[in-house]
């Protein structure tokens, strides 16, 4: 299945297989690594999401790690908050449990960690076994997190390993574990219409479905396919790129009368780093940046600022048009 097809799932779906290790050496592999190339370049054009498929995870991971979030969140709110912690060392969100505000219209709950060497991390004891998943998902999501900043790389014409060594400190990665809650009658939103604003976000997600896609004004559904990752670009790459890539508009719906659990992986830029459209993308090709510079960590502030206490309008929540030059 080597290349990109939308059958069954509502957006791409691209196999990576040409990129693993043993497949690297073959050199029978090259016109199939051409292929995935050239869907990958698709779908951060067309998408800015996508799926991956043959990404070395582990299946039978994946699905543990889904059930054991399952099993976690089942647990009275009592038991849960009792892994809840407060912001430390300068993050911007606590690590644990947490859920939405009240009045948020995001109606989900979260456990949240960061590296596993961060001394900041609060792990439930219940579930056992939880933690030691946690950790492993996390060190696998990295793993992948770097082959697919490498194929973003090469699909945008950029020195070789430009991006990796650009992006070479991980200390700045995190990852939520979520459920949503069931759809009520006059109301069914899990998360709002929005953009990621770190460089790529991997979602590892359960079969109810409820992810959605923007593209050319109609939402469309990135339905589960087992085994599977997604892969979601963020505004990182759309503001480097100068808009080639795009960073998605994506949402949640929740569904009826079930949960929604999945993972969502953050492979972020360390906190300090400047941002700005490289110039292979204004100056060296004869055009104009659409971004002025900021700082990373200036912009993921402001952005969780909104996700703590969301403001009481839409429009006035922080986006990255907050960067553009008009």
């Amino acid at each position: 299945m080597v290349g990109i097809t939308q059958s069954g799932s509502g957006i791409p779906v691209v196999d990576l297989s040409p990129f693993l290790a043993a497949a690297a050496e073959d050199e029978n592999m090259a016109v199939e690594k051409k292929k995935a190339m050239e869907a990958v370049k698709e779908a951060c054009s067309e998408y800015g999401l996508f799926q991956i498929v043959n990404h070395g995870v582990p299946t039978a991971l994946i699905d543990r790690a889904l059930q054991l979030s399952a099993d976690f969140f089942d647990l009275p709110d009592g038991e849960k908050r009792k892994f809840t912690s407060k912001p430390a060392g300068g993050a911007a969100l606590p690590s644990g449990y947490n859920r939405r505000p009240f009045h948020s219209p995001e109606k989900n709950e979260f456990l949240l960690m960061f590296h596993p060497s961060s001394p900041f991390n609060v792990y439930p004891t219940n579930p056992p076994h939880l933690r030691e998943v946690m950790e492993e998902v996390f060190v696998w999501l990295s793993k992948t997190g770097w082959l697919m900043e490498g194929i973003i790389n090469d699909c945008l014409g950029l020195p070789a390993g430009f991006l990796q060594q650009f992006n070479s400190d991980r200390k700045g990665d995190f990852m939520s574990i979520r459920r949503y809650f069931p759809a009520a009658e006059d109301e069914d939103r899990g998360l709002t219409a929005h953009q990621d604003g770190n460089s790529v976000t991997f979602i590892l997600q359960d079969d109810a479905g409820g992810l959605e896609v923007l593209r050319n004004g109609e939402w469309i559904p990135a339905t589960p396919t087992p085994g599977s990752i997604i892969v979601n670009i963020g505004d990182v790459i759309q503001v480097l790129s100068n808009n080639k890539f795009k960073s998605s508009m994506h949402r949640v719906v929740r569904p009826k009368g079930r949960s929604r659990y999945s993972f969502a992986f953050f492979y972020c830029l360390p906190a300090e780093k400047w941002v700005e459209p490289l110039p292979e993308f204004t100056e060296k090709v004869g055009e104009l940046p659409k971004y002025r510079k900021f700082q990373f960590k200036e912009y993921t502030q402001l952005r969780m600022r909104d996700v703590m206490d969301p403001p009481q309008r839409p429009e006035d929540s922080v986006t990255i048009t907050h960067y553009s030059i008009n």
